[in-house]
């Protein structure tokens, strides 16, 4: 393979890399505007299907602590749009980086064989 050839596939590695990263972002956003939700509205407890009067919770984030859900919910909440929100960053960072990288030691190729090119002052 030649070197030409191999850059154009790293990079093309690199931009799928990072469409994994915008697509992990993506998906983290969804999650972490769900858990907002689930923060942020009331909700309803024990609700049976002919109960007219359900016993209704202020929401998890602005309640005094008397009605709010007992437990760890809200930190299993977050543990998964953090996990998501870190491997998306990564994989997007990471791919820019190397496309980055790439297209600049290419660039630094083509100014090599420019000045190779280039008669020196001593020719002229």
């Amino acid at each position: 393979m030649r070197s030409h050839d191999y850059d154009l596939d790293f990079r093309d590695r690199a931009r799928r890399v990072r469409a994994w990263g915008i697509g992990l972002s993506s998906v983290a956003g969804l999650l972490w505007t769900w858990c907002a939700v689930l923060l942020l509205v009331p909700y309803e407890v024990d609700r049976q299907p002919d109960d007219k009067y359900p016993e209704e919770w202020e929401s998890l984030l602005l309640t005094d602590g008397d009605t709010a859900h007992e437990g760890d919910w809200c930190e299993r909440c977050s543990a998964c749009p953090v996990a998501v929100s870190a491997v998306g960053a990564m994989l997007f960072t990471g791919g820019s980086v190397s496309s980055r990288m790439s297209a600049h030691a290419e660039a630094m190729r083509m100014l090599d064989g420019l000045a190779e090119r280039a008669p020196t002052k001593h020719e002229s």
